[in-house]
Formats: C-alpha cells, sequence, structure tokens
C-alpha cells in the first residue's frame, strides 16, 4: 500500500509540477480519476467504519437485552453463578475490548491518501481562473446566468445545475476584481434560488449585501434603497443596511433636487449611464481589446457574410499542388473558407491515429501557454491566452516526421525553417483574444533569435470537435472558421512583397461546451525565396526611386527573389539601397 502511493505521488509530481489546471482541460480529465480514487479511498472508510459499528452496535444490543432482564430480579439473576462469573468477565476484559474497538482509527488510509494527493490539488489561482472563463462566456455568447446556472448550454451532454454556494462563489470572485457587472448578475441569481426555496448555508441578508454594493456602484440609487428596506425586513439590525438606508435616502433626495433643476439633461445622463452596464464595465477595468465587439459578434456566428458574387467564387476540389508527386495518387481534399485574405481548408488531412500519437505525446508536456511582451521580449503567461501547448520534434517519432512533410507536400514551402509543431489544448472558457502571427514593424527583433526570417504562413490542425464554441474569427474582415476534426486550414501571414497582412489578425474564441485540441506550424521566410516567388513590381516604380537604371525592358519585372537572396529584409525599396542600382 505504502508503495503504491509513493508512485502515485511520483506520477502526479511529475504530471502537475506546474499546475494552472483551468487553462488546459485535457490535464483537468486526470484530476477526475483523482477524485474517483479519493472517493474509492472515503468509501473503503466508510466501510471500515460501518464494519466497526455494526459490531458495537451488536454488543449493544446484546447487553441491552441481558441488562433488562437481569435489572428486573437482580439477585435472582446473580443468584446463578454463570451469570455471575459472566458479570465480572464482561466488566474486567470484554468492555476493555469494546473500547478499543470504539477507539480503533480508521482514518489512516483515507487521511494519509487525501494528504498526499492535496498538494497536487488546484489551487485559488485556478479556481479564480475557472470562474473568470464562465463569466466570459457568459459575455461572449450572451447567456443568462439563469441559463448558465441551469446548465442549458448548447451541446452539452453532462449537464450540471449550479447551487446557490455557486452562484454566490462567481459573484464574490467578480466582487473582489472590482467588476460589479457581474457581481451583481450573479448575486442576483444566487438570490432568486433562495426565493424559490433551494437550501443553502448562504444567509439571503449575506447576498442581498454584496447586490446591494454592486448595485449602488452602477449608480442606481433607487434599486439599492429598495433592496435595503427589504434587507432590513429581513434583519433590522443590520448595521450597514441601517447605515445605507440613511445614506441613500440623502442622496437620493440630493439628486431629485438636482433633477429638478436640470431635468432633461440629467435624464440624458441617467439614460446613457443604464443603457450598457457591461460597457460601462470595460471603461471601468480598461479593456484593452477595442475590437471586442466585432470579435463576440463572430464568435457567436453573427457579424459579417460574405456577398453572394464573393461567395460564388469560393469552391472546393481536389488538389494535387501543381501534380506534386506524393499527391498524384492521393490529392487532398481542398475547401476555400475565405476570400480576402485567402484562407483554405484541407479536409481529412490527418488521421485519427495520428491525432490520438501526437496527444499522448503532447500531454505530459503540456505548460501554460505563453506571448511575448512586445516590450520586452520575455516570454509570460497572460489572461487573454488561456491554453496550454507543448513542442515536438520530428526527430521523436516518425509521426511527427510526416506530419511535416504532408504539409511542406501541400503548401509547396520549406519546413526547415519552419518551427517545431505545437500543440494546444485549451482550458475551461480556453481563447486567444486577436493577434498577429508575425512580427509587425514595431517589433524588429520578434524573431532574430530564429535567425528565419518572419512568420510567412499558418498552418492550423483542428484535431477535436468542439461542441460549442472554439471559432477561428479574424475580426478585420468577418471570417470564422469553425473547428472539424482531421482538417486544417492554412493563410498566409505575408504579402509576396514581404510586407505583413494586417487582415490576418486572429482570435481562438473561447470554448463554451467541448474540449478543443489543435497544432499548428508556422512557417518562416527564408527557404522560401524560390518557393514562393515575389509580387509582380513595376520597374517604372523602381527607376523613379533611382533604385535601377534598365533601358528597354517591360514595365513589369520579377526581382524579388534576387533581392532575397543578397539582403535580409524582403521590403523591396529597402533592398534597392542595399545591393545597388543594376539588379536586372
Amino acid at each position: 500500500m505504502g508503495l503504491c502511493l509513493f508512485l502515485l505521488s511520483f506520477l502526479f509530481h511529475s504530471l502537475y509540477a506546474h499546475n494552472d489546471f483551468f487553462t488546459s482541460i485535457g490535464q483537468m480529465t486526470d484530476l477526475l480519476y483523482t477524485e474517483k480514487d479519493l472517493v474509492t479511498s472515503l468509501k473503503e472508510y466508510i466501510r471500515q467504519e460501518e464494519n466497526r459499528l455494526e459490531q458495537v452496535k451488536e454488543w449493544a444490543d446484546k447487553l441491552d437485552s441481558l441488562t433488562s432482564t437481569a435489572t428486573q430480579d437482580p439477585e435472582g439473576f446473580l443468584g446463578h453463578p454463570v451469570n455471575a462469573f459472566k458479570l465480572v468477565k464482561r466488566l474486567n476484559s470484554e468492555w476493555g475490548d469494546l473500547e478499543n474497538l470504539v477507539l480503533k482509527d480508521t482514518t489512516n488510509g483515507f487521511i494519509s491518501n487525501l494528504t498526499m494527493q492535496r498538494q497536487f490539488f488546484p489551487t485559488e489561482e485556478d479556481q479564480t481562473g475557472a470562474a473568470k472563463a464562465l463569466l466570459r462566456l457568459q459575455d461572449t455568447y450572451q447567456l443568462s446566468a439563469n441559463t448558465i446556472s441551469n446548465g442549458d448550454l448548447p451541446g452539452v451532454v453532462h449537464k450540471s445545475r449550479m447551487t446557490v454556494a455557486d452562484c454566490f462563489e462567481l459573484g464574490k470572485i467578480a466582487y473582489s476584481e472590482a467588476d460589479y457587472y457581474h457581481t451583481e448578475l450573479w448575486m442576483a441569481q444566487a438570490l432568486t434560488q433562495l426565493d424559490e426555496g433551494e437550501e443553502s448555508t448562504i444567509e439571503k441578508v449575506t447576498v442581498m449585501d454584496y447586490l446591494n454594493y454592486a448595485i449602488y456602484q452602477q449608480g442606481e440609487l433607487e434599486r439599492a434603497l429598495e433592496l435595503t428596506k427589504r434587507m432590513l425586513k429581513l434583519d433590522p439590525n443590520h448595521q450597514r443596511a441601517n447605515g445605507n438606508l440613511k445614506y441613500f435616502e440623502f442622496q437620493l433626495e440630493k439628486q431629485r433636487k438636482a433633477e429638478a433643476e436640470k431635468k432633461e439633461q440629467e435624464d440624458k445622463k441617467r439614460e446613457k449611464k443604464v443603457l450598457d452596464k457591461r460597457d460601462a464595465q470595460r471603461k471601468r477595468s480598461k479593456d484593452p481589446l477595442p475590437e471586442r465587439k466585432k470579435y463576440e459578434m463572430l464568435c457567436r456566428g453573427e457579424g459579417v457574410k460574405l456577398t453572394p458574387r464573393r461567395q460564388s467564387r469560393l469552391f472546393c476540389r481536389y488538389f494535387d499542388n501543381n501534380r506534386n508527386p506524393w499527391l498524384l495518387l492521393a490529392p487532398v481534399k481542398q475547401e476555400d473558407e475565405w476570400d480576402r485574405p485567402r484562407i483554405v481548408r484541407y479536409h481529412d488531412i490527418i488521421s485519427d491515429s495520428e491525432i490520438k500519437t501526437v496527444k499522448e505525446l503532447a500531454k505530459p508536456r503540456l505548460r501554460r501557454a505563453t506571448i511575448s511582451n512586445p516590450i520586452t521580449g520575455v516570454l509570460e503567461t497572460a489572461p487573454y491566452r488561456i491554453s496550454k501547448s507543448a513542442w515536438l520534434y520530428e526527430y521523436e517519432h516518425s509521426t511527427i516526421e510526416k506530419i511535416n512533410q504532408r504539409i511542406e507536400d501541400v503548401t509547396g514551402l520549406e519546413m526547415d525553417t519552419a518551427e517545431e509543431l505545437q500543440v494546444a489544448n485549451y482550458g475551461v472558457g480556453g481563447q486567444y483574444e486577436p493577434h498577429f502571427d508575425f512580427g509587425r514593424k514595431d517589433e524588429p527583433d520578434a524573431f532574430k533569435e530564429l535567425g528565419t526570417g518572419n512568420r510567412i504562413a499558418t498552418w492550423l490542425f483542428y484535431m477535436s470537435d468542439v461542441s460549442a464554441g472554439g471559432a477561428t474569427v479574424f475580426p478585420d474582415v468577418g471570417a470564422a472558421v469553425w473547428p472539424k476534426k482531421g482538417t486544417a486550414v492554412f493563410w498566409y501571414n505575408l504579402f509576396a512583397s514581404g510586407e505583413g497582412d494586417y487582415s490576418t489578425r486572429h482570435a481562438a474564441c473561447p470554448v463554451l461546451v467541448g474540449n478543443k485540441w489543435v497544432s499548428n506550424k508556422w512557417i518562416h521566410e527564408r527557404g522560401q525565396e524560390f518557393r514562393r516567388p515575389c509580387a509582380i513590381v513595376r520597374v517604372s516604380v523602381l527607376v523613379s526611386m533611382g533604385c535601377v537604371s534598365v533601358q528597354g525592358v517591360n514595365d513589369y519585372a520579377s526581382v524579388c527573389a534576387v533581392f532575397l537572396l543578397l539582403c535580409p529584409s524582403t521590403q523591396i525599396l529597402k533592398c534597392c539601397e542595399v545591393s545597388g542600382q543594376h539588379m536586372l
């Protein structure tokens, strides 16, 4: 037993040396087995306790019957020498045995197991992260607190209802972040469930206290006053409520006087204030994402749609990439997802067995995904990227080597300078808010240490279906690509000139229901000089800039390939300055 516990401890220590459980559903599944093991241990403890108590009960029942008979005629009973002997024996030894039985400690196994595993339990940070994820899902998919509390989510198989205590905990976490909008929503839900008769250790007055403050902070004095009066009916001696009653009445009277003087202006201000409480909360919290509304609309499947004319130009086809030898007999299924930027999806591009292998290789290595700080360049975690990731190298397993070769065959791009295959698993409400994959002009050193240039393209495998949410969206153009297991999407991050395509700014929407696994390959510039020739450039423009001096040539010429060989930048004019005027 001791050896088993040691091995179990070692296993969990190796798996969860880095926790952040809420950032990966894949690793959270292991917590279910941890809890199942604890339940098994607890049931064994209960079985032992029940067995012990059963023995005590049998002893008590036997003696209850015996003493009831004996006390009716004590002298007559003890007149029998065997009865006298047994009485002395019981009191001298058997009651001692019973005492040992009662005092027998059967908790050691359970307590030691619990203590050992507790050090690998989720932390307060995990609980807060999971709670914030629910709030994020509520906003993104416009769900009411009642809908979430009842577990009425799309695609749900295992429905689960939230208790008053659960709702209260969400409200408290929002309150601790000064998020009074969500504090109100969840304290109101907790109060509703209490009013409906749900039993809970949480008192109504306690819930009302938080709710009252959240309402007041959002400027609704009349509602705050009404709730205060209700609180005092339940607890007339509530100190804070009594103080608030006087304060709110004073503030309301002051407000009414001001309204009488400037009624029209105040009405407009008050109407604007209550128009969108969430917008007000975003301003208070200094939300850094300007396109949040557009991003969330796309995540819900709303927003921009292609015109019929543009839609008619999107096709499905069998694709062999200009008769690539590896694709001639088995061309891949290619589907146009979007036209500008061009986003294509490849169907049945990775098999279930390959997906299984990739997951098995990645799962033990999953660590909280990081972002590169644009100022310091240091890798750090961020609240807008909720996932765990791992990097897989092709020398580790033949499957990874095959996948890399397949990407090269389909895209026609060199993989030697690409980054390793990154595998990501999203957590509770897992997301990655709008971002660019390529380095912008204000990030000149973004990939300097790699020495392979900028990220020219992105290849993204979907390794699981997602019941609800989890789309890849492009807010600037209105594109939304939904996860489908076994498919991959591909797009170029850079124009053929080497300039960044800012329309490729994209995001991974929060996962509402399900478990999202993806893997991606970031392909870099170096090695692509002849695989993706640069765009045709007007020579007349170069001549006017003094970059070339050419007589009798066509107005168009492809010059980028030479530039790429001669200088580290793909910007044409900069290359001209470095490499001289007589390039053609």
